[in-house]
């Protein structure tokens, strides 16, 4: 992702107060010449910051932190404070010429971090940024250096710090552990000025025409030639689909918080997410492309951010589809859309700024990279990679919106997208698809198939090309694309050999609504309910049963439509919302085990079998889902209550799995997957053609 803008919107509003908005393609650019010296121990800094501004105006307002104190030691101008919100301070610069103005200021800035509720059980972590004796995290979020509203930044940076440390900031540049001095210069307009420092192990391999960096916190060569072999790797994957990679390095940054940010030529993971093994080839990536989609092309925010969709398509969907998983991953686009985002939590593309909770990621990042997707689908694959770098090429270092993506893709396929970007960008809600007045006639010719599509959601139609594909005895299947902008788009196909099945998008190629039959039930049925229940085992022993509350508590705090009861207190369970049963003793087991087919639990035994996996250590953890009339139910119990801690905070990240098995204390995963799907409403199987 891009750097969490969390204080995005409020600072805005600051903003908003001081100075009028500027139309974002015609930012004017501030040159900043910063020489600043850290105390990490005292949480301060003390800067001299050289402003070249625009020769256009004499009147300028910036914010700074408030605690920051600034004086001009430069330059003919006067500078007024106006007023302080929060952290930060407004204040007037009144130039009388057009010299450059040196602004001297120190103090102290040192902010908590934040926790922020994504949905049950899930929350990250954020700062406003802080100088500490465990690291320093500063953005313009932060105030530590003069940020106009509506400009852009272009800087040369020298910080000097404790000796063995090193700061790392946009650019090209580096640092000198043994001095403490770092040096960064950025000439290319930005957005922000990031600087993060800490005594950092510095790994370095020069590529084709840029420098892959990693700092570690700890010394590790191995994990560094990892990260290293993967930047070389997908930036010229990048490079060869979108054009030439605009900066002088890619860094990878070894935060001091959990955190997936990414700024311009780096990107700053937490210490356990850039150990987890898969993150080099699922989530660095994503980091990497940000370097083409918001940190070079920015985002015109008045009109949306369309970088997250179109950095998850060409990143994360692009991992699984190289794999043959690419209708996985829509598909569990799709159902995250469902899971998540509720008709009061909904709005347009055009609305979403940024990440705050699941539900804004299934809109952002999920919707989002399904428009890419179908858009791909219409135009083919090599109009869209064109379209793709003549956005590129048209808005390097600019703001852009959707409108410049449309103008991008009819320049180059010679069509009028207008419809398709209004439709996907402007409108909430998904269209809801069904088969219907399926009838095979067999001919002389062969065998007629004729059917309807209908759309039967309660909005109006969508203009929608659903793929149908009629699969047959002999012969390859035959694909239709149903142009559908209508209640009902009949289609028909003629056949030589008798049709076998006829499948309504099979492959997930169109946001929407899925159907009845195309997806098992999975925990984020749950983690993405507004309300629901917890029921506890009254007849645990007193060690598990707390575990199991605090496990509850933990996961519902910041979540009142959710609610935590002991069995004992339940006759029967509520049938109208999501349920989670914990615990072998919970007397209520049996609503989610009887009938069951894809598993079985022995209570008494403490054994579960799921399909061919057996659940039998004295350790392991397990969690089983099913639907109960279409009512969402979760299970889970463990035979070592030490296990639950780590259990809080794994299983919100395992939302897309029907069943999981965990081994020891650490909650170490074993097995993990999905109940197969049902027979699909959207597929029609064909009996007899006689």
């Amino acid at each position: 992702m891009r750097q969490l803008n969390f204080f995005q919107l409020y600072i805005t509003l600051l903003f908003a107060l001081f100075s009028p908005v500027a139309a974002p393609a015609n930012s004017p650019v501030i040159h900043h010449n910063l020489i600043a010296q850290f105390d990490p121990v005292a949480g301060t800094v003390v800067v001299e910051d050289t402003l070249t501004l625009p020769t256009a105006s004499h009147e300028w307002q910036f914010m700074l932190h408030s605690d920051l104190h600034p004086q001009i030691i430069r330059g003919a101008a006067d500078l007024i404070p106006i007023n302080t919100v929060a952290h930060l301070r407004a204040y007037q610069l009144q130039r009388h010429d057009s010299e450059p103005i040196t602004l001297r200021y120190s103090g102290r800035i040192q902010h908590s971090l934040k926790q922020m509720d994504e949905s049950l059980g899930r929350s990250h972590q954020w700062s406003l940024g802080t100088i500490d004796a465990v690291g320093i995290f500063l953005n313009g979020n932060s105030g530590w250096y003069p940020r106009q509203p509506n400009t852009l930044q272009t800087f040369q940076l020298r910080a000097q710090l404790p000796l063995g440390w090193v700061a790392v900031a946009g650019g090209a540049g580096g640092g000198e552990p043994s001095t403490g001095v770092s040096t960064w210069t950025e000439m290319q307009p930005q957005e922000d000025i990031t600087l993060v420092a800490a005594p950092f192990t510095v790994y370095r391999r020069a590529a084709d025409g840029f420098e892959a960096q990693v700092y570690l916190r700890e010394p590790n060569d191995a994990l560094a030639e990892r990260y290293l072999a993967a930047t070389v790797k997908y930036v010229a994957h990048y490079s060869a689909l979108l054009g030439a990679y605009p900066y002088a390095k890619f860094a990878l940054v070894e935060n001091f918080w959990e955190s997936g940010y990414g700024m311009p030529s780096m990107t700053l993971l937490g210490a356990q997410v850039l150990r987890l093994p898969f993150i080099i080839d699922s989530s660095y990536p994503h980091e990497i492309l940000h370097n083409w989609w918001g940190n070079s092309v920015y985002v015109d925010d008045s009109a949306g951010n369309w970088c997250e969709g179109l950095t998850t398509y060409l990143a994360d969907h692009w991992l699984k589809e190289r794999v043959e998983l690419g209708a996985e991953y829509r598909r569990d686009a799709l159902r995250n859309f469902a899971n998540y985002v509720r008709t009061e939590q909904d709005f347009p593309l055009t609305a979403f700024q940024s990440r705050h909770d699941s539900a804004s990621q299934a809109i952002g990042y999920g919707k989002g990279a399904m428009l890419f997707h179908m858009l791909r689908q219409q135009l083919g694959a090599t109009t869209f990679q064109d379209g793709l770098r003549r956005f590129y090429a048209d808005n390097r270092f600019r703001a852009a919106s959707y409108a410049d993506l449309q103008r991008a893709f009819e320049v180059v396929s010679g069509r009028d997208l207008r419809d398709f970007f209004t439709t996907w960008t402007t409108r909430t809600e998904a269209p809801r698809l069904a088969l219907t007045a399926v009838e095979i006639v067999h001919t002389e010719a062969g065998y007629r198939v004729r059917g309807q599509v209908e759309q039967t959601q309660p909005a109006a139609p969508f203009p929608l090309q659903i793929p149908v594909v009629i699969s047959q005895q002999v012969g390859e299947p035959l694909q239709l694309i149903v142009d559908s902008h209508e209640r009902i788009t009949p289609f028909i196909a003629t056949l030589p050999s008798p049709p076998q099945q006829i499948a309504v998008d099979a492959a997930f190629d169109v946001f929407r609504e899925l159907a009845v039959g195309e997806t098992p039930v999975t925990l984020g049925a749950l983690f993405g309910a507004k309300r629901g229940l917890i029921v506890l085992p009254a007849a645990a022993s007193e060690s598990s049963l707390n575990a199991y509350r605090q496990l509850a508590t933990t996961w519902l705090q910041g979540h009142s439509g959710w609610q935590m009861r002991l069995d004992s207190e339940l006759m029967q369970l509520p049938s109208d919302q999501p349920i989670w049963l914990f615990g072998w003793e919970n007397q209520h087991l049996n609503v989610l085990t009887a009938g069951a087919t894809e598993f079985s639990v022995d209570a008494a035994t403490r054994r579960v079998q799921i399909k061919v996996v057996e659940s039998d250590d004295a350790t392991e953890s397990v969690v089983l889902t099913r639907w109960h009339n279409q009512q969402p139910l979760a299970w889970l119990a463990t035979n070592e209550a030490a296990a639950l801690p780590a259990l809080t905070r794994k299983l919100p990240h395992y939302g897309k799995y029907s069943y999981l098995n965990f081994s020891g204390a650490e909650a170490t995963n074993q097995h993990k997957g999905q109940w197969k799907s049902g027979n699909s409403a959207l597929v029609y199987r064909v009996e007899s053609t006689d």
